[in-house]
């Protein structure tokens, strides 16, 4: 696997540093996926920051990218890497691409198998609608 890239503007290096080490600790498709749509993820938004959550001994942590709040998680199994989106429900998805977690009031999730293919102009759209979606929530907030 080729060496992971720094992403452009991570909440702190060693959530950065975390995420690369996952990626690289995997080594597999798992870990290509991963690096792939966090590339993607920085392109839609490069002010998203990094962070790394919910380390306990049973589970190394959880990828999370985070804009004005909680963007997605990247989270790894053994047959699908999944995308969580905070407010998934609220996000318009017209080209499908969540695929799980569906009957959820708030989060939707994308099940990534080995050998998918993403839609990177949808799933780039769905990462600057989660964006938008924040910062409006903030906003609403702040008016209160």
């Amino acid at each position: 696997m080729p060496p992971v890239p720094k992403t452009a503007q991570p909440a702190t290096e060693a959530a950065a540093d975390a995420i690369t080490r996952r990626i690289e600790d995997l080594g597999d498709w798992r870990g290509e996926t991963l690096a792939h749509v966090r590339r993607l993820i920085h392109d839609a938004c490069p002010e998203i920051q990094e962070e790394w959550k919910w380390a306990k001994p049973s589970s190394p942590g959880v990828p999370v990218w985070s804009y004005e709040g909680g963007i997605c998680t990247g989270e790894v199994y053994k047959a699908a890497v999944k995308l969580t989106f905070f407010r998934g429900a609220a996000l318009e998805d017209p080209a499908k691409l969540f695929n799980s977690s569906l009957e959820g009031n708030v989060r939707r999730a994308l099940d990534l198998h080995e050998g998918t293919k993403l839609d990177e102009g949808a799933f780039s759209q769905l990462i600057v609608s989660a964006v938008t979606a924040n910062v409006a929530a903030r906003a609403s907030k702040r008016k209160k």
